[in-house]
């Protein structure tokens, strides 16, 4: 049975305003999302059932033509395939699970969050 603290996972720097730490496990990813204010994480969509809750900081979603916004406590579900994007708002922190693994980002398909 693995335990995981934040402290010791690899920050994995994307860009100048976004960073990641990662664990997968067999049928989840759970990643801990660093947003500086401005960071963009651009339009997408994958297969993947994303859960975000957002420790810190406030964040915009857009989806479906929809605008969501998160603060701190918030927990926002997106469903698989549906088209999203964010904006930080402020310097945030967030947590990201999803289902099944992120198999794309084990991959290194993940260029979309790198050109930030």
């Amino acid at each position: 049975m693995p335990l995981y603290r934040w402290e010791t996972i690899p920050l994995e720097q994307l860009n100048p305003l976004l960073a990641r730490k990662v664990i997968h496990g067999t049928q989840t990813t759970v990643a801990q999302i660093l947003l500086r204010t401005g960071a963009i994480v651009p339009e997408h969509h994958h297969r993947h059932e994303q859960t975000t809750m957002l420790q810190s900081g406030k964040l915009v979603f857009y989806m479906d033509g929809n605008e969501v916004i998160l603060e701190a406590g918030s927990i926002l579900n997106i469903p698989p395939h549906a088209a999203h994007r964010v904006v930080a708002l402020e310097d945030s922190v967030a947590v990201d699970i999803f289902s099944p693994t992120r198999d794309d980002w084990q991959r290194g398909e993940d260029r979309y969050l790198r050109e930030g």
